[in-house]
């Protein structure tokens, strides 16, 4: 018995190294963040003073609702641009698979920044878009979209669209498309087959999808501070400004700490699902 503890104490000495540095530069700034939103400013008399400011403040309740409207508008449209997509890309681009998903990956090695900017360059009032409608005579006036909070739900798509269509087609790839065809052999129609076979199928996709484009639209910042002309404030937003412009340290880590608890209850809800998937 006691020749083999040191190979069970091995792995723990590999892990070492990653803990270490898990520790250092992640569990301690989030300690440290934690620590500043409950001793620091106006929370030093008490403690739990700016979390109840942002409960029970009308403003800073809506901008959490905002986020949050965002987040599912966003999460919605993915799911409705994504889901066609990753079922084309699995049942039917043969050989063209490879390409259409390197297309569809290839974006996200470009920064976010960039991506942004990009669109700025198209939505402007003198942009391509308002310019090329211009010379076809479809509008009269130029668009001012850049402005216009339709362009943050633009920006945010083309960014988190991709995390969709591969969760979806992850589980497509895994559904026997004999069922579908048992299914049509029993008299359903291609939709009805869709409808009663496929689409119940692929729900854990679908919801894996959501999970990751609602976590991450509710952490996004450069999209909101470069589209929509500041008429969409989410969280993000607003503890960029409470860092640059109030400079309240504080507030603003209370403000990262409910959202990391956003984070977190996402994360713990797709821990959910793939544990019922393993016991399934």
């Amino acid at each position: 018995m006691s020749a083999r503890r040191p190979h069970r104490a091995a792995p723990l000495l590999w892990l070492a190294p990653a803990l270490a540095f898990l520790a250092l530069f992640f569990v301690a700034p989030l300690g440290g963040n934690l620590l500043r939103s409950l001793t620091e400013g106006q929370a030093q008399d008490d403690a739990a003073f700016y979390y109840a400011k942002l409960l029970t403040d009308e403003y800073y309740l809506s901008v959490m609702w905002e986020t949050i409207r965002v987040s599912l508008i966003t999460t919605l449209i993915c799911l409705a641009v994504g889901y066609p997509v990753a079922l084309f890309l699995v049942r039917h681009a043969g050989r063209w698979h490879g390409v259409l998903l390197f297309l569809l990956v290839a974006p996200l090695l470009t920064s976010i920044i960039m991506r942004t900017f990009g669109w700025r360059v198209l939505l402007a009032r003198r942009g391509l878009l308002s310019n090329t409608l211009l010379d076809l005579g479809l509008i009269a006036r130029p668009l001012d979209l850049l402005n216009d909070p339709v362009s943050v739900f633009v920006g945010l798509v083309h960014v988190l669209v991709p995390f969709m269509v591969l969760s979806i087609a992850a589980v497509l790839q895994g559904i026997d498309r004999r069922l579908e065809e048992s299914a049509r052999v029993l008299g359903a129609s291609r939709l009805r087959a869709f409808l009663s076979v496929t689409l119940p199928l692929s729900v854990e996709g679908m919801a894996t999808g959501a999970i990751l484009v609602f976590m991450l639209t509710n952490g996004s910042f450069v999209t909101m501070l470069l589209l929509g002309g500041g008429k969409v404030v989410t969280m993000p937003l607003l503890i960029y400004q409470q860092f640059t412009m109030t400079q309240d340290l504080a507030f603003a880590s209370a403000m990262g700490n409910v959202l990391l608890l956003a984070a977190l209850a996402c994360l713990a809800l797709q821990v959910g699902m793939l544990r019922r998937r393993g016991m399934a």
